[in-house]
């Protein structure tokens, strides 16, 4: 078994989005639940935390600073160190039973969220494209549970999970357009032990997606196929990324939402900021470009 090493317990009950800042040569993430924005420093060793106005399903960093959320109201800037919280746009205001879920930028510095319905009674969701002219376009409907937003290192392939419905699904993807064609089925995990939680791609163009209830990450090759499994000491992982200053640490964020107290009393590392040597490197993170 590979090692696996807790380097910040911050007992996040749903951490969540993963994002390396070689800038700071730090590894942001979101507790989505508390909530929380968390930033670990490597070399220090030093965890800071702030408290965001609103609970969210993820963010990405921004090219002008600070941070683009997807907060319960909608899409919003934030600036963690002085608190200025600036409300954008709601891409859903004919469903104010549905929250944003998972989301991340494209090499044009375009963000996609996916959307679901609060209490999981009916496939609301939907998957949208934020640009950085505050202009919003829809693609996706009748969506669960929204995640694995992901690209491949040419751009030509995007990736994007429903959870609920155990698929992770591939599309054709034109980046200059931000056009997704052609959706089809990559891989499913119906017959495994957990389900499609959030993903990244690595250097040489293999999937790595966290399986929630499974206590792993796999590894997928380009063709859809199990290449390999980390197998955690945590029963929920909830996304990875890699970050370091040569991209070559998995880091993958956990939670103890939902865990009994017997649970938790197996899993001491829940709740934590994993981080696994696999030997392989990842891509840098694209920002906000807005």
């Amino acid at each position: 078994m590979i090692p696996v090493a807790c380097v910040a317990q911050t007992d996040d009950v749903l951490g969540e989005v993963p994002i390396w800042c070689p800038v700071e040569q730090a590894l942001y993430w979101a507790d989505i639940f508390k909530p929380a924005i968390n930033r670990y420093l490597p070399a220090s060793g030093r965890v800071t935390s702030w408290t965001p106005p609103e609970k969210l399903g993820s963010f990405a960093l921004r090219k002008a600073g600070g941070l683009l959320i997807a907060a319960r109201s909608g899409l919003a800037f934030y600036e963690p160190q002085s608190a200025a919280f600036e409300r954008i746009v709601d891409p859903e205001p004919d469903l104010p039973g549905n929250l944003l879920n998972d989301g991340k930028c494209d090499r044009k510095g375009r963000f996609w969220v996916g959307s679901m319905d609060k209490k999981l009674e009916s496939p609301t969701g939907r998957l949208h494209r934020f640009d950085p002219d505050r202009t919003t376009q829809t693609f996706e409907r009748d969506v669960w549970v929204p995640n694995s937003i992901a690209w491949s290192p040419d751009d030509r392939l995007m990736y994007f999970a429903d959870t609920w419905r155990d698929v992770i699904y591939v599309y054709n993807f034109d980046l200059e357009a931000g056009e997704i064609t052609d959706r089809r089925v990559f891989a499913t995990t119906e017959e495994g032990p957990g389900k499609p939680d959030g993903s990244t791609v690595d250097a040489a163009g293999f999937l790595w997606n966290a399986e929630w209830d499974g206590g792993r990450v796999v590894r997928y090759a380009p063709d859809g196929r199990i290449d390999r499994v980390i197998e955690l000491p945590v029963s929920r992982p909830t996304s990875c990324a890699f970050g370091g200053p040569n991209l070559d640490v998995l880091y993958v964020t956990t939670a103890t939402f939902r865990l009994d107290r017997e649970e938790r009393a197996r899993q001491p590392l829940a709740g934590g900021l994993l981080a696994v040597d696999v030997g392989v490197c990842g891509l840098p993170e694209p920002r906000f470009a807005g």
